[in-house]
Formats: C-alpha cells, sequence, structure tokens
C-alpha cells in the first residue's frame, strides 16, 4: 500500500530539485550580469556541488574569467570537463577553446577540434564555424576546404554572420567549392544583413566583377536566402539555387 505513495514523493521530489536548480541558476546569472560576483559565486557552487552541468558552467567562467574570484584557468578547464562528461554543449565549446589556446590545459589543437566537434554535432552554431576555421587552416586536422564550407553551412543556416561571410570568401576565391562571384555576393549580402561590415566591403568588390542584371537577381536570391534563414527554414544550397 505504501510503494505507491513512495513513488509519487519522490518524482514530487526530483521535481522539487529541478526548479529549484533552475531558479538557483537564474539568480546566479542575473547576479554575475549585474557585478554582484560574490552573489554569482554563491549559486554556481551550490549547484556544481548538486551536480547540475550548466551550474558547473557557469562556475567556469568565472575561475576563467577572474569574477569574484582570482583567475584560474587550469579550475575552469577542471569544472569543463566535469559538464562535458555531462554533455553539456557550451562547456564543450569553451574546453575547446582552452585546449586551442593552450590555457590551463597542455595546448592540443586536436582535442580542440574534438570538442568542437561535439558541439558542433549538437547544432552550435559558434562551434560549427570554428570547425569550419579549424579545416580550413589545417589547425589540428587535415586541411580541408570541402569539410570547412560543410560546417561553415550549417553555422550560416543557423544565421552566424561569421560563417556567412567566410562561405563568401570561399566562394571567392573557389576554395572546396566552384569560383562563384554570384554566391560569393549572396552571402555577403546575407552577412551584411547581419551587420557584417566586412561582408559589406566584400560585396562590394564582388559588384566590380558582375553586370547590373546580375546583381539585381542575386538581391533577389539573397533576400530569399535571408528571409529562409530567418525562418528556420534554409535546407542547405540545393534547394536555393
Amino acid at each position: 500500500m505504501w510503494q505507491p505513495k513512495l513513488k509519487i514523493w519522490l518524482m514530487v521530489g526530483a521535481l522539487s530539485l529541478s526548479c529549484a536548480t533552475h531558479a538557483g541558476l537564474d539568480e546566479g546569472i542575473k547576479a554575475a550580469n549585474e557585478g554582484q560576483f560574490e552573489e554569482a559565486l554563491k549559486e554556481f557552487n551550490y549547484l556544481a556541488d548538486k551536480g547540475y552541468a550548466p551550474g558547473i558552467y557557469e562556475l567556469g567562467k568565472l575561475y576563467e574569467d577572474g569574477h569574484g574570484v582570482t583567475k584560474n584557468y587550469r579550475k575552469a578547464a577542471d569544472l569543463y570537463q566535469q559538464a562535458v562528461k555531462k554533455w553539456h554543449v557550451d562547456s564543450m565549446f569553451a574546453l575547446a577553446v582552452l585546449y586551442d589556446e593552450g590555457k590551463g590545459v597542455k595546448l592540443d589543437k586536436q582535442m580542440a577540434v574534438s570538442l568542437f566537434k561535439q558541439a558542433a554535432e549538437k547544432n552550435m552554431p559558434a562551434a560549427q564555424f570554428n570547425l569550419g576555421v579549424m579545416y580550413s587552416n589545417g589547425d589540428g586536422v587535415a586541411q580541408d576546404y570541402k569539410q570547412a564550407m560543410k560546417w561553415y553551412e550549417k553555422a550560416a543556416g543557423n544565421n552566424y554572420s561569421l560563417a556567412q561571410f567566410n562561405m563568401a570568401l570561399m566562394y571567392f576565391e573557389g576554395l572546396g567549392v566552384d569560383k562563384n562571384i554570384e554566391k560569393s555576393y549572396i552571402w555577403n549580402t546575407v552577412a551584411e544583413f547581419n551587420g557584417n561590415l566586412n561582408a559589406s566591403h566584400s560585396r562590394k568588390l564582388d559588384e566590380q566583377k558582375m553586370l547590373p542584371a546580375e546583381i539585381i537577381e542575386a538581391k533577389e536570391k539573397a533576400n530569399e536566402l535571408y528571409e529562409r534563414i530567418q525562418a528556420g527554414l534554409y535546407g542547405g544550397e540545393g534547394r536555393l539555387y
């Protein structure tokens, strides 16, 4: 007779803990944003002790940036690693950056690539972009422009302007794809819509190689592409061109 009641109590208890951790995380982030790092540290330490990955990550950020504590990259890396084991995407990215720069850990470009890829496969735009850069530069991985374009496009489809700009550059130079000034213009325009000033300059260089009628047509395609991306409907270039 008591077993069903026990099960219900356990479920309610788990729900209460979940609500408490989310509330504590929000309070900690709010405190950190307001410069109240002592309060943020208290909240994040509590959450980290509970094994709550987002709290562990936020605590790592405090140590990485030296907010409320002495800056300690090693401590930050250890905390990020704990959260990575819980499949926390932001921690994958943060730890990848530390490995890429050799801060708090031994410089390890291959590990950085591995972590960026884990986060990229979970659809994190910044990780997709960084992975594309690693492939473009042959940094920690064999240089592969086609792989670079693959990851740039995923990030670009997630409306990441740096990736949109890099796609334009790849088309302009013909790296990993056939050289295509129209597509360079289109992606530069989309990146420009998102406030990328470098893309604005590059678009003007594209125009110097295009006829007026070609520019008009490319503008229409850029507008359509931007609308699709904004609506979350971009399904790859094969569906647009």
